[in-house]
């Protein structure tokens, strides 16, 4: 394992457990094979390694400033931009036709994966990613004309402009006004905080995929509209126009300090310009296309600060002695065990290697699905369409809220030293705390899941996913060592549907609140039950890559860990789902108001 990833996990993963070259017999991916795979997850490890892993500490050491009007950010975020712009990262996933490499998003979320495990305070290229595909989907060709070939090629940064001061995480009452002008564009007036990337100096422009209300549209969701909104405007001779947008303010945060989090105002000189993207009112459902794929970009960052933790956490336990075995208390005169020896750090790193592996598993399996979902049509695609709709939320919040455990166990393996700013974990801590706000909250998240995801088509997600989970509970039957493993996964989702079975009745009769007020810890059992469903798939190739190739040396060693990783996690972790549900079960509320806790 290098310091922050391992590339043998992701070998593993992406050819051995979900043979990820099979989507090329699909038309749409028909171009790659293993070898174009390879070569872009060898350029994203060149990029990492070269412009960003080096500079993590130095760039959250120095923060983006906004002085005078102009955001300054470490000079290294240019040259990481320009790297992944020239070896077309940005746009792996785009189609050829609009500049990019039309890969799978399997192997487009394992290169994010790589990039923010190296350094996540360099989180810029994704942005840029994900506006311009809303650009490339919904825009009309004189905006692709205009802006995709410049947003992949790392000339021109993109964001998303969605969230305001007094709306927060309800899109529905943004008040950011489109006026419409003779010339085809409107009038921008308005204000947005926590843009990430929203302004700095290592482009030359900066692009906003802006919610706003077009002058006149019904409240509420229905009213709000998708535009382009430049921070300059660009004439036909390419020359550049202040487009009125203006830096307010730069958020100082936790961590992720490397991204600047603007506070923007737009129109104050009445001269803000913004262009529609496809049709008026339609913008959120646009946004929602974004957000499968920016979820997992948020897990999958979760998933990748936690692999740098890790990697950290396990060099450090190997190399740092401290007392003896607990059975050599007494013989002091023997040399000290590095703390790897000691169970209760074995058991941290085990936490740490868990969630992290199974994390990634997670991901991948719903980065599969939407690929194939893509590539489908009839009744494959609304197939895994509705896989991809019910795993979104947990691949989302899970990587994140398990990664948070994971790095904070990484920090009690350095024991007082993890506290320092000597080594990185404090940092890890730091940074990881964001990734379960972003795209959405856990709480979001988790009534998404319950509310939405389970009940939708007569609770068709649900027993699709059951399905996939019995296959695998099937194939691990094959081996004797599984066994036990497959009935104790038999018996989640046995547990999984006991709770729903005693929670729908109050959906039914339209108790809403009462249904939704623990949804968070259905997401929370949920989430185990997946990665169990994940671990166990891992540890059945595993077991019959052992069985079959006789491996030796460190790919012995690489496969037994997988089987032992699955045991821990079933035995460590699955059993918390025991609590989850005797609560989700229980008849006593405490969390919905009363008058008598508002006279309190």
């Amino acid at each position: 394992m290098s310091q922050y990833f391992s590339r043998r996990n992701l070998n593993f993963l992406l050819y051995e457990v979900f043979n990820v070259p099979a989507l090329n017999q699909l038309p749409h991916f028909e171009a790659h094979d293993r070898e174009t795979f390879d070569m872009a997850l060898d350029a994203m490890t060149k990029v990492a390694d070269t412009h960003m892993y080096p500079y993590t500490k130095e760039v959250d050491r120095n923060q983006p400033e906004l002085k005078d009007g102009k955001v300054t950010v470490h000079p290294k975020v240019g040259d990481y931009i320009k790297a992944m712009g020239d070896a077309g990262l940005i746009g792996a996933e785009f189609l050829f036709e609009n500049g990019g490499q039309q890969m799978p998003q399997t192997v487009g979320a394992v290169l994010g994966f790589i990039a923010m495990a190296a350094n996540n305070g360099m989180m810029y290229t994704g942005l840029s990613a994900g506006a311009a595909d809303l650009i490339a989907t919904f825009g009309s060709d004189e905006l692709k004309a205009k802006y995709i070939e410049k947003m992949l090629n790392g000339k021109w940064q993109g964001t998303m402009a969605l969230t305001e001061p007094q709306a927060g995480s309800s899109l529905s009452d943004i008040t950011t006004t489109a006026y419409p002008s003779e010339n085809g564009a409107y009038s921008i007036k308005g204000q947005k905080v926590f843009i990430s990337a929203g302004d700095h100096d290592q482009c030359e422009n900066i692009i906003h995929l802006m919610l706003a209300r077009i002058e006149g549209a019904p409240k509420g969701t229905k009213g709000v509209s998708l535009f382009v909104v430049p921070k300059y405007r660009v004439a036909e001779d390419g020359t550049f126009a202040d487009n009125d947008v203006t830096s307010t303010g730069v958020y100082h945060k936790l961590g992720q300090k490397g991204v600047p989090a603007m506070h923007l105002t737009m129109g104050d000189a009445d001269n803000c310009h913004g262009w529609l993207v496809g049709e008026p009112h339609k913008g959120l459902s646009y946004m929602f296309r974004m957000m499968n794929g920016a979820r997992i970009g948020v897990g999958m960052t979760g998933a990748a600060i936690a692999s740098a933790a890790y990697g950290a956490s396990l060099q450090y336990a190997k190399e740092r002695p401290q007392s003896r075995r607990l059975n050599e208390k007494n013989q002091l005169d023997a040399p000290q065990t590095p703390i790897i020896n000691h169970p209760d750090v074995k058991r941290m790193l085990l936490h740490q290697k868990a969630v992290v592996e199974g994390s990634l598993s997670l991901l991948i399996e719903t980065a599969r699905f939407a690929d194939l979902a893509h590539a489908s049509e009839g009744d494959d695609k609304e197939k895994y369409d509705l896989l991809l709709d019910i795993m979104t939320p947990v691949a989302k919040t899970f990587p994140c809220e398990m990664g948070m455990q994971a790095v904070s166990n990484g920090l009690q393996v350095f024991g007082g030293y993890g506290f320092t700013e000597d080594f990185p974990l404090e940092q890890y801590y730091r940074d990881i705390r964001i990734t379960p706000i972003y795209e959405g909250t856990t709480g979001i998240q988790a009534q998404d899941l319950l509310g939405r995801k389970m009940t939708m088509k007569g609770g068709k997600a649900p027993q699709l996913l059951f399905a996939e989970i019995a296959q695998v509970i099937a194939d691990a039957q094959t081996h004797d060592e599984l066994k036990p493993y497959a009935k104790m996964l038999q018996a989640e989702l046995a547990r999984a549907q006991d709770v729903l079975m005693t929670l729908m009745p109050y959906a039914m009769k339209g108790e809403i609140e009462r249904f939704l007020m623990d949804a968070t810890l259905f997401l929370e059992m949920f989430g185990y039950t997946l990665v169990a469903w994940q671990w166990l798939k891992q540890a059945t190739v595993a077991k019959h890559a052992l069985l079959t190739q006789n491996p030796e040396g460190d790919e012995l060693a690489f496969y037994e860990a997988k089987v032992h990783t699955m045991k821990y996690f079933f035995h460590y972790e699955v059993p918390k789902n025991l609590g989850l549900a005797a609560r989700l079960k229980d008849t006593e509320v405490l969390t919905i108001v009363t008058e008598k806790e508002l006279a309190l």
